[in-house]
């Protein structure tokens, strides 16, 4: 059984997820719902046609409260498809607008795993790119210089871990644009593993990409209390357990 890990003012608390329906549950309130999700899983509906994260979501929480009527659910923010680990949805139309509010102006602070074959030039550093964002292609293009339409993009990276194969890099973020780590990274010369859309030479089996949403610190919106809310990686891929391991 995976367990997620949240910190409330300073107070460490484990919680056993709830595997049903291959969902992973971090952590809950009346106010927001915190999920670990799994790479492949879109978190809001789109053209595919798929079932959205958000609807399973949806469906946990009717089922576990027994909710009559609709469930409500707001999408606060998403991650790349092929990404997998936190996401945050808020249970209130209180808790919404909130939360919202922290993301847009850059208050919660996100850490992240990513697995690359090629040693970064150094073990730790700070990336700073300018990004021009293709939406035909679904791709943004990481330039050293100012260039039409980009726009700045920094994180922080350390290499947590040697691998026989690869790297284990923990990223912070300083802004928030399309695909930034995965173009960043790349641009260092560092794509991240089954990411062929970034240079890496080849997919991994389940089409996901070795990118995780490893850590999320917050205020809660309604409490007002720090959280900081840590995801296990996959748990059946043999690379993140030696990661982890």
């Amino acid at each position: 059984m995976i367990t997620g890990y949240v910190i409330r003012s300073s107070v460490c608390y484990m919680k056993i997820l709830s595997n049903k329906n291959n969902l992973q549950v971090l952590y809950e309130d009346n106010h927001i719902i915190v999920v670990n999700k799994r790479p492949g899983d879109i978190v809001q509906g789109d053209k595919t046609g798929d079932k959205p994260l958000s609807e399973v979501v949806k469906e946990y929480i009717k089922e576990k409260y027994n909710k009559p009527g609709k469930v409500y659910l707001g999408v606060v923010h998403r991650l790349d498809r092929p990404t997998s680990g936190i996401v945050v949805f808020a249970r209130t139309s209180k808790a919404l607008p909130r939360l919202n509010k922290i993301f847009a102006e850059k208050k919660a602070r996100k850490t992240y795993w990513a697995v690359v074959k090629n040693p970064p030039p150094a073990n730790e550093g700070h990336l700073e790119h300018w990004l021009v964002r293709n939406p035909k292609q679904n791709r943004s293009y990481a330039h050293n210089k100012e260039v039409p339409n980009a726009k700045k993009a920094a994180l922080t990276y350390k290499t947590l871990k040697k691998l026989t194969n690869y790297y284990l890099l923990e990223i912070d973020l300083h802004t928030g644009r399309h695909h930034q780590i995965r173009a960043q990274l790349a641009g260092m010369g560092c794509p991240i593993k089954g990411d062929l859309k970034y240079g890496f030479e080849r997919s991994n089996k389940d089409a996901g990409i070795h990118l995780h949403a490893r850590r999320l610190s917050f205020v809660h919106p309604v409490k007002k209390e720090e959280m900081t809310i840590t995801a296990p990686p996959p748990e059946k891929d043999v690379i993140w357990k030696n990661c982890t391991g």
